[in-house]
């Protein structure tokens, strides 16, 4: 009787060249040193629906794909994974929100601003998604047109 010879393991190659652009779903942008003060309310003000949190967070995941669902196409910012980035950000947002450094209200991550203006984390999106009232409010913003 012969015994047969096990194959070496060798790990697959990978899918996707390392050099490929692969699909996003929704559009990314990623916090840089280089866009100074203005990037995230510059951010903010330009788009209907911003998803702001850390990189790799995966509230950030649930809150795109709920919005994806209804038909909104947010645009995701994701700060760095540091604490000084995510307390720069953080200081930056709420001075442009409230117009004055210090006064603004706690602006915590995940968070999610609709028509220019903070609307909430995770926890408001769903409750108001819920409770039917979200719809209207995407509307009004211009990120849903039926």
């Amino acid at each position: 009787m012969q015994m047969q010879q096990a194959i070496s393991y060798q790990p697959w190659p990978p899918v996707h060249p390392t050099d490929a652009v692969l699909p996003v779903v929704g559009r990314r942008r990623q916090a840089s040193p280089s866009e100074g003060d203005d990037g995230v309310l510059g951010v903010v003000k330009e788009n209907a629906v911003v998803v702001l949190g850390r990189r790799g967070c995966c509230m950030i995941h649930v809150a795109n794909r709920l919005l994806l669902a209804l038909g909104v196409n947010p645009v995701v910012y994701e700060v760095g994974e540091s604490d000084e980035e995510v307390k720069r950000t953080m200081e930056d947002l709420q001075e442009g929100i409230s117009g004055e450094k210090g006064a603004g209200g706690e602006v915590q991550l995940p968070a999610v601003f609709i028509g220019g203006r903070l609307f909430g984390g995770l926890d408001r999106i769903m409750t108001t998604h819920i409770t039917g009232e979200l719809v209207p409010v995407l509307k009004e913003a211009g990120a849903l047109w039926l």
